[in-house]
């Protein structure tokens, strides 16, 4: 399950009280008192945009101690507004149970709120819960819809689980030649388990081509070998 934080810094906002606008310039330059008093004066006033920056700060702990708890109850206020951030951070404490208790149906109402705003990271998400099972009954179709729609936005992991369902046909029919499209589209922004299956794809005859699977198998060992180095 992706466990991304919402970005901050939404430049492209048009804020509609006074306060938020100082918040966010408070925030980049990490003076996280000053912004979470700012956000706190906007928030009080119903703005969703700080109550999510509110939920944020306290999810993360800038500015105020470190509360699971106090994120869950302005993530919710922003999120029943209509904020997807908010819906797509609440989805991921319903669904990690931080600050509320685990629960996979809520996770999943909060995701497709999201989803349905065109959150890409929600879509991946709803799409690996509708695979498992979790929240919902087991549904391969759901997932490959959910899938197409975040791999559409260019989400890397969608993309390589499209890749995985046109491979072995779990939800669609087995089509190695969609499996490659999406594999060498995730395989691009550098996610190594593409790398590695194209390069298996290219090499074992299903579509044959050597110079492809030599390719693709470098990209990933020259991958591994630089974790190596790191680690």
């Amino acid at each position: 399950m992706k466990n991304l934080m919402a970005a901050i810094l939404l430049c492209a906002a048009s804020f509609a009280y006074a306060g938020v606008d100082e918040g966010f310039e408070a925030y980049k330059k990490g003076n996280y008192a000053t912004a979470f008093k700012e956000f706190k004066k906007a928030a009080q006033k119903g703005d969703a945009i700080a109550q999510f920056s509110i939920g944020l700060m306290y999810d993360k702990g800038e500015g105020v101690p470190q509360s699971y708890k106090q994120a869950v109850a302005w993530y919710t206020k922003a999120a029943e507004q209509g904020d997807a951030y908010a819906q797509y951070n609440l989805g991921l404490m319903y669904y990690n149970g931080l600050g509320v208790l685990q629960d996979y149906k809520k996770a999943l109402e909060w995701y497709t709120k999201a989803a349905e705003q065109g959150s890409a990271d929600a879509q991946y998400n709803l799409g690996t819960m509708y695979e498992k099972g979790r929240g919902v009954p087991q549904d391969y179709q759901q997932a490959v819809a959910w899938y197409t729609k975040a791999a559409g936005q260019g989400d890397a992991y969608a993309q390589y689980n499209l890749g995985v369902i046109y491979a072995y046909g779990r939800g669609a029919p087995q089509d190695d030649s969609q499996a490659v499209v999406w594999w060498q589209k995730a395989a691009e922004q550098g996610h190594a388990s593409a790398q590695n299956n194209l390069g298996g794809m290219y090499y074992n005859g299903r579509r044959q081509d050597y110079t492809q699977a030599i390719v693709w198998c470098k990209k990933r060992l020259n991958k591994v070998t630089r974790l190596r180095k790191i680690i």
